[in-house]
């Protein structure tokens, strides 16, 4: 088994200035979502718009920092209302307090649907067209965070078997025993197994909708079975059926793609 390796979460101290693996993984994330979606216009869905209708740099750009906001404003109601929302009600001045931690992806996810909403109006384009764009320029930004995750040694996983090679210690859990990096493993699938599958997806001829849907059904999935391997959160441990919150938040994900896709796939229009 592996001992982890107790990585410092500052990367660079300049005097009273901090920078944090954790803020430049934020960094890359957002630096590879304009990589790519530089690339995005590129692909037949719209290179071979009309040209009142073609998408641009500005685009990309404006997106882009809509969608931060909807990561960070989404993340942090999101982990409020879906993981304490008795403690947040008692002390919403907390919620504010972003830098003690506590983001929800599901949070965010509906923070950037927000963020969509309002690019696609603003602009007069159709909402599904704009999540197709940006659908696939997400994941490799997950796979970024859960880096992230695993240098600050948070959001470990459930106990392995002794002999698993690379089980880990994280002493810091309070145990010595080894467990799952579930971080890593939420590195393979959620970022660069489902950025590989959905960015080949959506090179093709698809119908406005189904690159969207391709990504809810993807992560949905990924995610949860990722959830086997992760610890539950300790004040919440794990809920119906044996499933955690992240596993219960991802089934209407799922269901949503499943009938996006299939109302995609039956639209004339």
């Amino acid at each position: 088994m592996l001992m982890y390796p107790q990585i410092d979460p500052v990367a660079l101290q300049l005097g009273p200035l901090a920078v944090h693996w954790y803020g430049l993984t934020y960094l890359a994330a957002f630096g590879l979502f304009m990589l790519l979606g530089l690339r995005r216009l590129q692909h037949p869905a719209f290179a071979h718009l009309p040209v009142n209708q073609s998408w641009s740099r500005k685009d990309v750009e404006d997106i882009l920092f809509l969608g931060v906001l909807g990561v960070i404003v989404g993340g942090r109601l999101g982990y409020c209302l879906f993981y304490k929302p008795g403690y947040y009600l008692s002390h919403p001045l907390e919620i504010f307090a972003v830098w003690t931690g506590g983001m929800s992806f599901h949070g965010g996810l509906l923070g950037v649907i927000g963020a969509m909403l309002w690019f696609a109006h603003s602009r007069q384009r159709p909402w599904l067209q704009v999540a197709d764009f940006v659908a696939p320029c997400v994941p490799t930004g997950l796979a970024a965070g859960r880096i992230g995750n695993f240098i600050n040694g948070e959001l470990w996983g459930r106990f392995s078997s002794a002999d698993l090679p690379w089980g880990m210690v994280f002493p810091h859990s309070g145990s010595m025993l080894p467990r799952h990096p579930s971080q890593l493993y939420q590195f393979l699938l959620e970022g660069l197994l489902l950025f590989a599958l959905l960015w080949w997806y959506a090179k093709g001829p698809r119908k406005t909708g189904q690159v969207a849907a391709a990504f809810l059904v993807g992560y949905g999935s990924l995610r949860f079975v990722a959830e086997y391997f992760r610890e539950p959160d300790d004040f919440l441990g794990l809920l119906s059926l044996g499933m955690s919150m992240g596993q219960w938040l991802c089934v209407p994900m799922v269901l949503a793609g499943v009938g996006l896709w299939v109302w995609a796939s039956r639209s004339q229009k």
